[in-house]
C-alpha cells in the first residue's frame, strides 16, 4: 500500500523524533521509489542511516543523491545536504546530545570543509567532550581559514564563545595564540575580544604561573588598543614576572605618561619600582630616584580631599607601599604610609560596597555567650597555601589544631586551575575547603556565609584580592599572620608578633593591636630535604676554602650591603661568594661584580648560582656554605629558617622594623647570638670572624642541630596550642566588649 506524500512523511517525521531511525529509514527509502527526483529525500534516509551508526552506508546514499543530479547542481545540492545536517546537529546540540552532534558536523566538515562556523562548532563539542588536544585547531583547518584571504561569514558571537573556551581548555598550546592572533580580523566588538584576553591572561600567569605566554596574549590585543591602560598595567606585570625586565620598565613608564589621575599615577610609578627592583642592581639609582617620586606622589595623594575612587584602581592602591621596607629600615615612616594608604582604600571599598558592608557589620553584634563552649570556627584566607613560602611554613599549624575545639576552613585564593601537591595537602587537612578564582566579593560572601569566627589572614598586601576580602570584614574577628607586615587595614583587628620581631615600642605605629606570642610568632617540625646537586669541585672551589653564601630575590639587594658582604670577603683569605635568587641575571653579575671591585675584591671570588627546580634541593644545597650572610633592611624568612634547619652559622643586621628582624628572632629562639650583628660594623665583625674561626662555626652548627629537639621555632605542636590561646583569648574579648 502507497501511502499518501503527506502522510509518510508526518510518519517518517514522527519516527525519527521518536528515535526510530530503521521505521524512519523504511519511510525514506520507500519515498525515494516513489519519488526519485526529489533527491532531498537521499539527505535524510542517509540521516538516518548515519544516526544508526551505518556511516559507509550513509555516505553511499548521499554520494548516490549527488550523482543523481545535474552536475551543474552539486553546488546546490552540497548546500541543501549540509542544511539539513546543520538543522539536525542543531537540535541535537539544544539537547546536549554531543556525541551526535559531533559526528553530524564532522559530515558536514568533508561536504564543505570551509565551513568556518561549523568547525568553530566543532571545537567547541571537542572541548565539551574532553577530546580537544589543541591540535584540531590545524587538524580541522580553523587556523587556516581564517587565515584565508577571501572573505568568510563568521559568526562573530561564535568566533569568542571559542576563543574563551579554547583559552579556558589549553591555553598553553602553541595554536592557541595562533588562533588568537587569527580572530583580529574578523574582531566587530574590541573591548569584547580585550575583555577575553585580560580575563585569561589573569588566570594563566597567576594559576598557571605562565608569565610569558599571558603576555604573548596581551601583546595580540594591543593591536587593537596600543594605549589600553588594563592591557599595559597587566602586561608590565607579566613582562616583569617572566623575567623581560627591559619591557616590563618600558611598559611600566608608558602607564605612567599615560595615566592623569593621581591615583593611577601611583599605581603605574609602583610598577616602574617593581620592574627596577626585579632586574636587581643594574637599576638601583634610578630604583631609588622612582621611590622618593613615590614617596612625594603618597603625600599628594594623603593631603588631597577625600578621593572617590573607582573599585579597580582603590584595590590596586594597597600594593603600592609594598617595597617601602627594601629601600630603608623606618618603622614610623614606613607604617605611616602605609596605614595612610590602607585607610583610603577601607574607605572608597566599603562606600562602593555599602549593602555588602552593612550586612557583614551586623554580624559583629552577634554575641552568642555559647560560643566561649562550642567550637570556634577559624578561617585561612591565602593565595600562597601551595609550594610557597608561606605554604611550607603554615602547614603545622593546619596538622596540629584541635578538632574537638576548633573547626578550619580555607579559602585558597587564585586555586582553580593550579596543580600542586601541597595545595592539596591543605584541601585535605581542613574540615572545609574552598578553591576560588579572584572575584573578591564572591569569597567574602561565603566566608560570612561560613560564619566564621576568626579569619586568618596570611598574605597581608601581597595579593590585592585578599586585601579588599579583609576590608569587607566578613568575620568579626581578623588576623594577619606571616605575610608581609601588617596591612595597616582598619578593619584588621590583630597582628600576630614575638618578644623580638619588634621592638617594645612598635604599637604606637600599628592600628592593629599587635598579639605578642610568648616566644616565636612562627614555627615548623622542620623542612624536607632533598639530594644536592651543588659540588665545590665543579664550582671550581677548593675543598679548603670558606665558603659564604646568599639565596634571595633582587628585591633584597640592597647596595649598602652588598658593600658590607664584599668587606667581609676581602678580609678573609680563600673565601668565596655563591649568589642565588631570582633576578635578571647579567644585572645582578654586574650589580656584584662593580661593588666587588670597588671594595678591592676579585670577581673570581664570585659564583652565581641558578635557580633550582624544587625547595628540597635548595635546602640541601646549603651544605656546601660555611656561612650565610643575611640581607637587609628586609631579611630572610623562610631562607632563614632553612639555613638554621641544616645548621648553617648565619650573620644577620638587626633593624626596626618587622622585615629586618625576622632572622634576629629566629635565632634567639635557637639560642644562637653569635652573628646578631645591631651595626654595619659588627656585621662585618661576624662575618670576618665565623669566616676565619672553624671551630666557632662547628659550635654553632651544633647548637643548632641541639635546638632541634629543645627550641620552640622547631615545635609546630606546641606553637599551635600557643596560637589557639591566642585564638580564644580574642573571641573572649570579643564577647566581653
Amino acid at each position: 500500500m502507497i501511502l499518501p506524500a503527506a502522510s509518510w512523511q508526518e510518519q517518517a517525521e514522527q519516527c525519527f523524533l521518536e528515535g526510530n531511525y530503521v521505521q524512519a529509514a523504511n519511510f525514506y527509502e520507500q519515498a525515494i521509489a516513489n519519488e526519485p527526483e526529489n533527491i532531498s529525500h537521499y539527505w535524510y534516509l542517509g540521516l538516518m542511516l548515519l544516526l544508526q551508526e551505518k556511516e559507509a552506508e550513509a555516505q553511499m546514499i548521499w554520494l548516490c543523491g549527488m550523482e543523481s543530479g545535474e552536475a551543474a547542481k552539486i553546488p546546490q545540492l552540497s548546500a541543501e545536504l549540509t542544511q539539513v545536517l546543520q538543522t539536525e546537529a542543531q537540535r541535537r546540540e539544544a539537547l546536549a546530545d554531543d556525541r551526535i552532534a559531533w559526528v553530524i558536523r564532522q559530515y558536514i566538515r568533508e561536504v564543505n570543509p570551509l565551513d568556518i562556523n561549523n568547525l568553530l562548532r566543532l571545537i567547541l563539542l571537542a572541548i565539551k567532550l574532553e577530546t580537544f588536544t589543541g591540535e584540531e585547531l590545524h587538524n580541522f583547518g580553523v587556523i587556516e581559514v581564517l587565515q584565508a584571504t577571501e572573505t568568510i561569514n563568521v559568526d562573530f558571537s561564535l568566533l569568542m564563545e571559542v576563543l574563551q573556551q579554547v583559552l579556558a581548555a589549553d591555553p598553553l598550546h602553541p595554536a592557541t595564540l595562533e588562533f588568537t592572533a587569527v580572530c583580529l580580523p574578523y574582531v566587530k566588538e574590541p573591548y569584547v575580544f580585550i575583555d577575553i584576553l585580560v580575563v585569561n591572561s589573569v588566570k594563566i600567569a597567576y594559576s598557571r604561573q605562565k608569565a610569558a605566554v599571558a603576555a604573548r596574549l596581551l601583546e595580540v590585543a594591543l593591536n587593537l588598543d596600543k594605549r589600553n591602560p588594563e592591557v599595559l598595567i597587566l602586561l608590565t606585570s607579566f613582562y616583569q614576572d617572566s623575567g623581560e625586565y627591559a619591557k616590563g620598565i618600558e611598559t611600566a613608564k608608558l602607564c605612567y605618561s599615560l595615566f592623569t589621575e593621581l591615583p593611577e599615577k601611583i599605581f603605574a610609578n609602583h610598577l616602574i619600582i617593581r620592574g627596577l627592583m626585579m632586574a636587581a642592581g643594574k637599576y638601583w639609582l634610578e630604583a631609588s630616584t622612582a621611590f622618593g617620586q613615590h614617596e612625594s606622589l603618597l603625600n599628594m595623594l594623603f593631603n588631597a580631599p577625600e578621593l572617590n575612587l573607582d573599585p579597580t584602581t582603590v584595590v590596586r592602591l594597597f600594593s603600592a607601599t609594598y617595597f617601602l621596607p627594601y629601600f630603608r629600615d623606618d618603622l614610623k615612616s614606613n607604617r605611616n604610609l602605609q596605614n595612610q594608604v590602607a585607610r583610603i582604600c577601607q574607605i572608597n571599598i566599603q562606600n562602593n560596597l555599602p549593602e555588602q558592608t552593612v550586612k557583614y557589620a551586623q554580624i559583629k553584634s552577634i554575641k552568642s555567650p555559647n560560643k566561649t563552649t562550642k567550637k570556634l570556627k577559624i578561617g585561612y584566607l591565602s593565595h600562597c597555601l601551595k609550594r610557597h613560602s608561606v605554604g611550607w611554613i603554615a602547614r603545622w599549624l593546619l596538622k596540629y589544631h584541635d578538632r574537638d575545639r576548633f573547626q578550619v576552613h580555607a579559602y585558597l585564593i587564585n586555586a582553580q586551575q593550579r596543580q600542586d601537591p601541597l595545595q592539596e595537602w591543605y584541601v585535605n587537612q581542613v574540615d572545609k575547603a574552598y578553591k576560588f578564582g579572584l572575584e573578591a566579593t564572591e569569597i567574602a560572601e561565603q566566608i560570612y556565609q561560613d560564619e566564621i569566627d576568626i579569619l586568618i589572614d596570611l598574605d597581608s598586601i601581597t595579593l590585592d584580592v585578599i586585601s579588599e576580602i579583609t576590608t569587607l570584614k566578613p568575620a568579626p574577628i581578623q588576623v594577619t599572620w606571616l605575610g608581609w607586615d601588617a596591612s595597616g587595614i582598619p578593619a584588621i583587628d590583630y597582628f600576630i608578633v614575638d618578644p623580638y620581631v619588634l621592638p617594645e615600642t612598635a604599637q604606637e605605629y600599628y592600628s592593629e593591636t599587635l598579639w605578642k606570642l610568648p616566644e616565636t610568632y612562627l614555627a615548623v617540625d622542620g623542612f624536607e630535604v632533598g639530594v644536592p646537586t651543588l659540588r665545590r669541585d665543579s664550582l671550581e672551589i677548593p675543598q679548603d676554602a670558606v665558603v659564604y653564601f646568599s639565596s634571595q630575590m633582587g628585591f633584597k639587594r640592597h647596595p649598602e650591603t652588598v658593600h658590607l658582604q664584599m668587606q667581609i670577603l676581602k678580609q678573609v683569605p680563600n673565601s668565596y661568594f655563591l649568589i642565588k635568587g631570582s633576578a635578571e641575571q647579567l644585572s645582578i653579575k654586574n650589580f656584584f661584580t662593580e661593588i666587588a671591585e670597588a671594595e678591592g675584591v676579585s670577581s673570581d671570588r664570585l659564583r652565581f648560582l641558578p635557580d633550582v627546580a624544587f625547595e628540597e634541593i635548595h635546602r640541601a644545597n646549603l651544605g656546601i656554605a660555611d656561612i650565610v650572610l643575611d640581607t637587609y633592611p628586609y631579611n630572610g624568612a623562610t631562607t632563614t629558617l632553612e639555613t638554621l634547619w641544616m645548621g648553617i652559622p648565619l650573620v644577620t643586621k638587626v633593624g626596626e622594623q618587622f622585615a629586618s628582624r625576622n632572622s634576629y628572632t629566629m635565632m634567639m629562639n635557637v639560642g644562637v647570638t653569635e652573628g646578631i650583628a645591631w651595626t654595619d660594623e659588627e656585621y662585618v665583625e661576624w662575618g670576618v670572624r665565623l669566616g676565619k674561626d672553624a671551630a666557632l662555626r662547628q659550635k654553632i652548627a651544633w647548637q643548632l642541630r641541639q635546638s632541634r629537639q629543645t627550641s620552640p621555632l622547631w615545635n609546630g605542636k606546641q606553637f599551635t596550642r600557643e596560637m589557639e590561646t591566642a585564638f580564644k583569648q580574642m573571641w573572649a574579648r570579643y564577647i566581653q566588649s
